[in-house]
């Protein structure tokens, strides 16, 4: 049995979840992001072209700022996850460049136990993602189905 993530008790609303995880941003994973997502845009992969542009300098692919701060929740939120059922209110709130360290918190909005099966629950959370800065980068909002203790 995973000890990784927590169960659906253990998740309280307007509890506040500070996760331990981070992860700065190298120009290598935004180039292999790029590639394997099929995201050419020349500001995400062309210094030139983007020292030209709004921010002076490459911009971190969007998708991978979500991606990666989905993944920094996962010991903490979805660890004993058995689906993310949504996302919604995925917003882009600043820019993030290549050498920004990524850091998120995310607070439990509701609890509900699930009307077909007595085994899980939904909680709801909002998720905030900060650089080293205290810059608000990202936030987006989920609803994850938990299992529940077998006590």
């Amino acid at each position: 049995m995973s000890d990784l993530g927590r169960y659906f008790e253990e998740f309280t609303p307007g509890e506040e979840i500070v996760h331990s995880l981070s992860k700065t941003i190298f120009e290598s994973d935004n180039n292999l992001f790029s590639l394997i997502t099929m995201n050419h845009h020349p500001v995400h992969t062309n210094v030139d072209y983007a020292s030209k542009q709004q921010h002076g300098k490459i911009l971190v692919v969007g998708t991978l700022v979500f991606s990666l701060v989905v993944g920094i929740t996962v010991p903490d939120i979805s660890g004993k996850a058995i689906a993310n059922l949504d996302y919604e209110y995925v917003k882009h709130l600043a820019p993030v460049f290549i050498g920004d360290t990524i850091y998120a918190k995310s607070t439990v909005l509701d609890c509900r136990e699930s009307k077909s099966k007595e085994d899980r629950g939904i909680i709801y959370v909002e998720t905030e993602a900060y650089n080293q800065n205290g810059d608000k980068v990202m936030s987006f909002r989920r609803h994850v189905l938990i299992k529940k203790k077998n006590d």
